[in-house]
């Protein structure tokens, strides 16, 4: 099974510090241990020097977001055909950022991740609930909509090339996260639904306020191929521990 570590840097950082992070991650990238896949995800405006610099590396780019349509009078947006132009080879949809402020839903998200693939690029599908979810015991229920709904019309072979990272909501950006027991209990049941999908082997990252502390015994869960990093990842030595972390708990399983 595939193990990646993620980081998604969200609408932080100006250039100069954008360069900087990216600079001393391709001068460490050496040292990363091979098995694991490296992806990092600056805003748009940093894309195309992400790309440039970590050209020949075995980091890969991402983008945040992207628009369902390919081209057209859509003024604010960017498609799927510039990013590819770039060398951007993976597009994060669906994040709880995107759905809470935005009122994106996973109607729109389906939509995005066949323009993906269509296109080549490997869309990072987010799922998980709310707090009051969890609390409620609605969790399982709630991620089994969003799964139906976006993934749903996807084929076994489109669904083959997806990421799939659970975000328990109430974990992102509050300092709480999931234990291991409820990371892999959820990562379990979406693994499940992939299965009944064919495509078992698709990598479900845990994306929660995953960090140097937690991160071993997050990503030693069976059903855990790795992270997508959100606070941590805005610094390169924490992101860099991440790698090596899920490293060592990819050779020691």
């Amino acid at each position: 099974m595939r193990t990646i570590v993620a980081g998604n840097w969200k609408m932080n950082k100006d250039r100069a510090e954008a360069l900087a992070l990216v600079s001393k991650l391709v001068g460490w990238s050496e040292e990363l241990e091979g098995d694991v896949e490296v992806v990092i995800a600056p805003p748009f405006p940093f894309l195309e020097m992400a790309v440039q610099c970590t050209r020949g590396t075995r980091i890969k780019v991402a983008a945040q977001n992207c628009h369902a349509v390919a081209q057209g009078a859509y003024t604010g947006e960017v498609s799927v055909l510039m990013l590819k132009s770039l060398g951007v080879t993976h597009c994060i949809v669906g994040h709880s950022e995107r759905r809470q402020y935005f009122g994106e839903t996973d109607t729109q998200v389906a939509e995005k991740m066949k323009t993906l693939l269509f296109h080549g690029l490997t869309p990072i599908y987010c799922c998980g609930e709310v707090l009051s979810e969890r609390e409620s015991g609605k969790f399982f229920h709630v991620v089994e909509e969003q799964l139906r709904e976006a993934l749903g019309g996807l084929s076994e072979e489109e669904l083959a090339g997806c990421i799939v990272a659970y975000e328990p909501v109430w974990a992102i950006g509050t300092g709480r996260t999931a234990s291991a027991e409820q990371a892999q209990e959820m990562h379990a049941f979406i693994r499940a639904y992939l299965s009944e999908r064919g495509a078992p082997e698709v990598p479900i990252l845990y994306g929660g306020s995953c960090k140097p502390d937690n991160a071993a015994s997050l990503f030693a869960c069976a059903d855990v191929n790795g992270g997508l990093i959100g606070g941590a990842a805005l610094d390169a030595g924490q992101f860099t521990e991440l790698v090596h972390i899920a490293h060592r708990v990819k050779q020691d399983a």
